[in-house]
């Protein structure tokens, strides 16, 4: 391990099957040191698919929070091999541990095959700020829409239910397509691109962005006009950073399940802006500089002040009224003890079949009413799956709720 690795980082491992939201419980979990494959922990998974945190050594937080030309990575990277019966063993290379954070490592398990070599490697690229800087091309904030027959057909955006990852160049024929969920994509994109270690105004200014140049994509339909069958690349030749199966901050989620439906526009226009963006140090563009995002929010600049230096003075948040793939819309108020009526029991029938997958949150009568046992069960669930364990549901908690409901629904 690297002396200089004085500071701690937090690593949890969440491990599914496959690329569904049921989680493992009781698999075999080993954390190993890349140097030397020195093993570090090794621990089984909980009734949830999950392992408790765990404490790693970490860079000092200087190298990520201050722009530097540094040799030493502003990150710890670490080796993940899981196992469980029934399923392949996993090797995973490249988990990122930032210090002072919590990161999650998402394993999904294949499944046992009946013959074959049942071990699958997956390697990890670089984050975009420590790799091979970006080379997107400069575009206009403000595109031309589609012909008319297109699949732009809502005079407003609305926010997708998945969206279609091409892995590769957009010529690159022999890349896979993912489809991810909207939110999955946005905190992939943000984690790759910007550091937890960050200011939470650096953040949300960030996501802001990452939000209003994805939604521009779709809106637009910049690929499916061309022909393409994907919505957007993970290629930083074209498009942002996404890393299939990355490494995920927890204070870089919370970020993005307060802001998701929300993008950058500008009077007179109906879609989000296509907002460029670059590291400022190594590539220069004609939008927000992240380095230079994070060292307005060290001065004290909030989000829209520095959204505004980059992107001028005119520029307005605007939020979409649609969230597409969700039972019911946010209703604006948050649901907390003594709270009652339809909302309510929508949130508990959900909790109750989320339960099901996920044992460790408690069933509760669906009667309308906020009781103790609700906020026990919406504390379970917000433990689960990272957010701040209110016990209220508010925008962030109602949506992760309606997404893993709509997930694991689709199991049955």
């Amino acid at each position: 391990m690297n002396p200089s690795y004085y500071e701690k980082g937090n690593l949890q491992i969440f491990v599914t099957a496959g690329e569904t939201p049921r989680p493992v419980p009781g698999a075999r979990v080993r954390i190993s040191d890349p140097a030397d494959g020195r093993v570090l922990e090794e621990m089984s998974t909980d009734a949830s698919g999950q392992t408790p945190f765990v404490e790693l050594p970490a860079p000092p937080m200087e190298l990520s929070v201050v722009e530097n030309t540094a040799e030493q990575r502003p990150y710890a990277v670490y080796n993940v091999t899981v196992s469980a019966e029934g399923y392949q063993t996993l090797h995973i290379g490249g988990a990122e541990v930032l210090p002072a954070g919590r990161a999650v490592q998402r394993a999904a398990l294949p499944a046992a095959t009946p013959k074959g070599f049942n071990v699958r490697n997956v390697l990890l690229p670089p984050h975009a700020l420590w790799g091979e800087p970006s080379q997107r091309p400069q575009e206009d904030e403000v595109k031309p829409l589609p012909e008319p027959g297109g699949l732009v057909v809502l005079p407003e955006p609305v926010i997708p239910e998945f969206i279609v990852v091409h892995a590769g160049r957009p010529d690159d024929a022999s890349a896979p397509n993912y489809w991810v969920p909207f939110k999955d994509y946005i905190k992939n994109v943000a984690c790759s691109e910007i550091y937890s270690t960050w200011r939470t105004e650096a953040i949300k200014a960030n996501v802001l962005a990452i939000l209003s140049f994805t939604l521009n994509r779709v809106y637009t339909e910049w690929y499916r006009s061309k022909g393409y069958d994907f919505t957007i690349t993970g290629s930083t030749a074209f498009d942002q950073s996404y890393s299939h199966g990355r490494t995920i901050f927890e204070e870089i989620g919370v970020a993005v399940d307060d802001l998701f439906t929300t993008y950058i526009t500008k009077e007179g226009i109906a879609q989000p802006l296509f907002t460029q963006y670059c590291d400022g140090r190594r590539t220069q563009c004609g939008g927000l500089s992240q380095w230079g995002s994070q060292a307005l929010a060290e001065q004290g600049w909030d989000a829209m002040s520095i959204l505004r230096k980059y992107y001028g003075s005119e520029i307005y948040l605007k939020s979409a009224e649609k969230v597409e793939g969700v039972p019911l819309s946010y209703g604006g108020e948050v649901l907390t003890e003594g709270s009652e009526g339809e909302a309510v029991r929508t949130v508990q029938e959900q909790l109750n079949r989320i339960a099901g997958n996920f044992p460790a949150i408690p069933k509760v009568a669906a009667d309308g009413i906020y009781g103790p046992a609700t906020r026990e069960a919406v504390e379970a669930f917000q433990r689960i799956f990272h957010l701040p364990q209110t016990g209220s549901v508010d925008f962030g908690t109602w949506y992760e709720i309606s997404g893993v409901f709509v997930a694991v629904a689709g199991l049955s």
